[in-house]
C-alpha cells in the first residue's frame, strides 16, 4: 500500500468515526429533549455539525471526538479560528434561514470513555 492509499483510508476511518460521534452526539442530544433542526450544515466559513433546537433557542453544536486526551482531549481542540467559523456559519444560517432568534453555542466532546455536554462554550 502506497503512501497516498494509507492517506485516504486514514481519512475515509477518520470521516467514518467522525459521522458515527455526530449520530451518537444528535440520539444523545434527543435523549435530553433537544430536537433537530439541520445537521452537517456548510457554507462559505465553515460546517456546522448539528443545529438543534432547546425550547426557543437554538443550538449549534460543535461535535468533537478523540480516541485519547493526550494532546488536550476533544473540548480543547475547538480554539479560537474554530469558534470564529462556527460563528461565521451561524449567521450565514440565519440569514439563509430569516431567523432572529436566541442562539447559543455547545459543544460535544466524545472519547471512547465518555460524552460531554458543554453548554454555551463560547
Amino acid at each position: 500500500m502506497n503512501l497516498k492509499s494509507k492517506i485516504k483510508t486514514k481519512d475515509s476511518n477518520n470521516n467514518q468515526r467522525g459521522q458515527l460521534a455526530e449520530q451518537q452526539a444528535n440520539r444523545y442530544l434527543q435523549q435530553q429533549g433537544l430536537v433537530l433542526c439541520d445537521k452537517n450544515f456548510r457554507c462559505r466559513s465553515g460546517e456546522i455539525d448539528l443545529i438543534m433546537r432547546d425550547g426557543d433557542c437554538l443550538v449549534f453544536i460543535e461535535v468533537r471526538y478523540r480516541k485519547s486526551s493526550t494532546f488536550g482531549g476533544a473540548a480543547a481542540s475547538v480554539d479560537q479560528k474554530k469558534q470564529h467559523k462556527i460563528r461565521q456559519s451561524a449567521e450565514s444560517y440565519l440569514q439563509q434561514k430569516q431567523l432572529n432568534t436566541a442562539c447559543r453555542f455547545d459543544v460535544i466532546a466524545m472519547s471512547q470513555e465518555k460524552i460531554e455536554w458543554f453548554r454555551g462554550a463560547f
